[in-house]
């Protein structure tokens, strides 16, 4: 190929290769300036509420969540209504089910109580025949006894047959009316609107009245019941705030006061039993859950507690970081430390138990600084 042919080919080639080499070096320029400008994403960062300090030194129990008032439901009629019991025919709630006041919970077979109405409807007819009876023998020896007929004796004899005879029908319309009571008894009902929190008989089980069927836990007031030992329960009287903790939601304090205590110490554990209340009751446990009491101390009331990697040091003060809520940006707030325990650093003032600090990596933070929150366990928080 001649020298002529060869530049015609090949240099247009080299050109544009040239060409396309500066593009693309154009274009990665161009990608490293905008990721250059490109503004960081927020650090994360943990936060989490201070807590009150009151209960460093709080003494601690654990107890049961239960309800203020609690029924021992029962069936108040036996098989007849006398010595013989009655069997059960159906059960009609579960554990865990809410009932009406009112509602149907068991029943009984009424087949002997049905049987025991007839016999008393009976029994009052034939008290009813015996009254008209001894009523018109009144009525007749009262017209003879106006015509000096029968003696003041046979017309008093008469007249007293006649009040058996009506005394006879009141008793036979009692009878009636317990009867219709019994009949009705047949049906265990609830008393009150509640949550069933226990069975104790089945369909096809013989039981006796009075006993026990089902449990039922009253809407409303909910408590949380501990045992205090003899030689602590001069320390405590109703009243005394407690803050109250749920194990399925540790960490979340509410508050609470002493509503009663026992009269006296149980012979086995030698314990009192204490009932602690909410003050509110919408933000109580479940039923049935385990709670921590606290009972605070009162040296250390109004204080908060925080962690130890927490504090931060502005011009040889101590300080702390609070995020806000809404925008997430950090600030610096100078607090006044009151004590340093094992559990964390105590401050007097500075901070609320409602507010959000950064808990770890303080040092790292500036101020105005936006932070993605996250908990303990490194998941986000909504704050």
């Amino acid at each position: 190929m001649s020298d002529l042919a060869f530049r015609t080919i090949i240099r247009p080639a080299v050109r544009a290769a040239a060409s396309l080499l500066a593009l693309m070096g154009a274009a990665a320029l161009a990608g490293c300036g905008s990721h250059a400008t490109a503004p960081p994403p927020p650090r994360s960062a943990i936060v989490a509420h201070p807590q009150p300090a009151d209960t460093i030194n709080a003494e601690v129990y654990s107890g049961d969540v239960r309800a203020r008032y609690e029924s021992q439901l029962g069936f108040r009629v036996n098989g007849l209504g006398f010595s013989f019991n009655g069997k059960i025919k159906s059960r009609l709630v579960d554990v865990g089910d809410h009932v009406e006041a009112g509602q149907a919970l068991a029943e009984l077979d009424p087949v002997d109580l049905h049987l025991q109405l007839d016999s008393v409807k009976a029994n009052l007819v034939a008290a009813r025949a015996n009254f008209d009876l001894a009523d018109s023998e009144y009525k007749r020896y009262k017209a003879m006894y106006a015509q000096h007929y029968v003696s003041q004796t046979q017309f008093d004899s008469q007249l007293n047959a006649r009040k058996v005879a009506q005394a006879q029908v009141a008793q036979a319309q009692a009878a009636l009316a317990s009867a219709k009571n019994q009949a009705g008894y047949a049906v265990l009902r609830a008393d009150h609107a509640g949550t069933i929190t226990a069975i104790s008989a089945e369909a096809g089980q013989v039981v006796a009245a009075g006993q026990t069927i089902a449990t039922l836990a009253r809407d409303g007031a909910v408590e949380v019941e501990i045992a205090v030992p003899e030689s602590r329960i001069h320390a405590y009287q109703v009243g005394t705030p407690v803050a109250i903790e749920s194990w399925a939601d540790a960490g979340k304090r509410l508050g609470g006061h002493l509503r009663e205590i026992g009269a006296e110490a149980d012979r086995v554990t030698r314990t009192y039993r204490v009932r602690v209340s909410f003050d509110d009751a919408s933000a109580a446990p479940r039923l049935g859950q385990t709670a921590r009491v606290y009972f605070a101390d009162a040296g250390t009331a109004g204080q908060t507690l925080i962690p130890l990697p927490a504090l931060y040091e502005l011009g040889g003060k101590p300080a702390v970081w609070i995020v806000d809520a809404k925008t997430h940006q950090v600030k610096l707030a100078p607090v006044v430390v009151s004590a340093y325990r094992e559990q964390g650093v105590v401050l007097s003032h500075g901070v609320g138990v409602q507010d959000w600090i950064v808990t770890a990596g303080v040092h790292k933070l500036r101020e105005g600084e936006t932070v993605a929150p996250v908990d303990a366990l490194n998941r986000p928080l909504a704050l």
